[in-house]
């Protein structure tokens, strides 16, 4: 029986999803507690493409086709694309695959609603805790006396710089859904999508606590004066309409609406530098790493430029994406600051590819 067991233990520390499926269950069940507790219902925040529930199953099919089509295409051009499809789920498609894409997609999931629903507790929670003064006050500090957002504002200006850092930041939206069907669906080594999938989760939770620990609104919403000069935008909508679900929450907290308005830490920046950090540390294509690294520099600055955060909520974000990255390395198996070499590998081709150059 004792060998027995060592062995099932053995199996479930090597298997790169136990600390995820731990996490989340933990996580749900604390919310679904809580939420009972305060008598507030559950809610699924919807994005682009619908609810969270619609949108990772919709992406990752549509990642499962950039998969297999090209490949079916290239083995048995078009004409016999639909053998060649067969092949290629023959040949690469196990139902272990499967089962470890559907436990990243499940993972994520309820570790996002319950970050989204816990941040939604704030203000029953915490009432009228905010700690703006002390994070603008800093930045005044850090700034020797000049308020961040208004040194972005003489540098750039507020007309076409305010429209492409709007861009940037509801870009954001698509990124993390996007990321995560590209890095579970596309790559062969489970681990790997584990990886990025816990990741992902660990920000939510992490970044939930900070808020609970540092509770503040944000320069925007705490200060609103200071940043009626900007355009309208995609971010001055998008802050209307958290401003105007506040309001609705406030009003009734066991309404539809939804609260989303937090300051520290900046989750833009944690979840953007974990992109970063993955990309790096799995040693993926240089200009894909460039690439992400501009587009960090850009989100960092427009959640300062609109207003969204404090320069401390930018640091905040900062340390908990490399945080997240290095904790979900270290329990997946692709180590706490080291990892083995990855490549993103859609079929076995490529690792007979691979081993065709190097040999």
């Amino acid at each position: 029986m004792g060998i027995m067991f060592s062995d099932w233990w053995q199996k479930l520390r090597s298997w790169p999803y136990t600390f995820g499926v731990a996490l989340a269950t933990f996580v749900g069940v604390f919310t679904i507690a809580l939420s009972q507790s305060l008598g507030i219902a559950l809610k699924d925040p919807e994005g682009f493409l619908g609810p969270a529930y619609v949108r990772l199953p919709l992406i990752a099919l549509a990642f499962f086709a950039i998969g297999v089509v090209p490949v079916a295409v290239r083995r048995s051009g078009f004409k016999g694309m639909h053998r060649g499809i067969a092949r290629v789920v023959r040949e690469e498609w196990s139902w272990s695959r499967v089962i470890h894409i559907g436990t990243g997609l499940t993972t994520f999931y309820i570790c996002y609603v319950s970050y989204r629903n816990l941040k939604s507790f704030l203000p029953t929670l915490l009432g009228d805790a905010r700690h703006d003064r002390f994070l603008f006050e800093l930045d005044y500090w850090l700034m020797l006396g000049n308020p961040p957002e208004q040194v972005l504002h003489t540098l750039l200006g507020t007309g076409i710089a305010a429209q492409i850092l709007s861009l940037v930041y509801v870009s954001y939206l698509m990124v993390v859904p996007l990321s995560l069907g590209a890095f579970l669906v596309l790559n062969r080594d489970v681990s790997l999508g584990a990886w990025y999938a816990t990741a992902l989760s660990l920000n939510w939770i992490l970044g939930v606590a900070s808020y609970f620990t540092v509770p503040s609104l944000g320069p925007a919403f705490w200060e609103p004066g200071r940043f009626q000069m900007l355009p309208e935008s995609g971010v001055t909508g998008l802050q209307n309409y958290l401003a105007s679900n506040a309001t609705k929450f406030y009003d009734d907290p066991t309404g539809p609406a939804i609260y989303g308005i937090a300051g520290f830490a900046s989750l833009h920046v944690s979840v953007v530098l974990t992109v970063c950090l993955f990309l790096r540390r799995t040693d993926q294509h240089k200009y894909l790493q460039t690439f992400a690294w501009a587009y960090m520099v850009l989100t960092g600055m427009a959640t300062i430029y609109f207003g969204w955060h404090y320069l401390a909520d930018v640091l905040g974000g900062a340390a908990i994406g490399w945080i997240s990255v290095a904790i979900a390395g270290w329990v997946t198996g692709n180590g706490f600051l080291h990892q083995k070499h990855h490549k993103l590998q859609l079929t076995a081709e490529e690792d007979e590819a691979d081993v065709a150059v190097t040999s």
